[in-house]
């Protein structure tokens, strides 16, 4: 158990240090940060942003002698905000795990690792832990961005919200990036494997209209798989188990099919 656990460590560090050497990472990171900052100072001071919007709202009901019910500007912003985010990261991740194997394949390593001693189960973790850990350094400048704001509201916002926000993004993205790294172990080809990702992501994401379509309990049991249903789910402040089981089993798909694509090429070295 040693063994393994040293190996998932050794190729996490390889993984990691070969993000922060790479220049698509750190342009796929100023796209990220670019967009989602975009986003965040749109959706709370642009024109259509939330606090305009309430303080229209405000001024309008003091004009007209209207009560003007209250509104939860912090939680509608964490909300448009993480939505946003969501759809973000249906184009950003699969740029993102496109060459977690494809790259392998390229230099020919790929067969190194495949008739290793190294089991293929702690490959496929190391590399899943190396992306998510790049990916969460990409989301600590925004988290800084939202602590500074939601510092300022007032009554201040439970911090349950952001807490099961953020995981839910991290769930999300650890899902994406699990599913897409066993697309990138099917082909040599990062763009065709960040196109087949988006593709999948697309699906799950829409699923749960198909579902709907379906009589019951067929399509309830389609539209449960529905990522971005769960993900909504989470980003509400709602604490779901099923949402969470959901994520965690996609994450363990990816991992397995991984892990199963790999042992296929072994077999065939062998």
């Amino acid at each position: 158990m040693g063994i393994v656990i040293a190996n998932i460590i050794a190729i996490y560090r390889r993984e990691l240090q070969s993000y922060f050497v790479s220049p698509l990472a750190y342009g796929i990171t100023s796209v990220f940060w670019l967009l989602a900052g975009l986003f965040f100072v749109m959706i709370l001071l642009g024109p259509q942003g939330i606090l305009v919007t309430v303080a229209a709202f405000d001024l309008q009901g003091q004009q007209y002698g209207i009560q003007v019910p209250p509104v939860d500007v912090p939680y509608e912003f964490m909300l448009a905000f993480f939505d946003r985010m969501g759809w973000l990261l249906l184009f950003i991740l699969p740029i993102l795990s496109m060459g977690l194997y494809t790259e392998e394949r390229k230099r020919g390593t790929l067969e190194l690792l495949a008739t290793s001693p190294v089991t293929n189960w702690a490959v496929a973790i190391a590399k899943l832990l190396g992306v998510t850990t790049f990916f969460l350094t990409m989301i600590l400048p925004l988290l800084g961005l939202e602590i500074f704001t939601l510092s300022k509201s007032n009554p201040p916002l439970s911090p349950i919200i952001p807490i099961l926000a953020h995981g839910g993004l991290l769930l999300f993205a650890t899902a994406i990036l699990s599913l897409g790294m066993f697309i990138s172990s099917l082909t040599d080809s990062a763009i065709l494997a960040a196109i087949l990702t988006f593709a999948l992501m697309v699906l799950l994401v829409f699923i749960d209209l198909i579902g709907n379509s379906l009589p019951s309990p067929l399509g309830s049991a389609i539209s449960h798989l529905s990522i971005l249903k769960h993900y909504n789910t989470l980003i509400q402040g709602i604490f779901d188990t099923s949402s969470l089981i959901l994520f965690a089993s996609y994450i363990i798909l990816g991992i397995f099919l991984t892990a199963q694509s790999i042992d296929t090429l072994r077999f065939q070295r062998q």
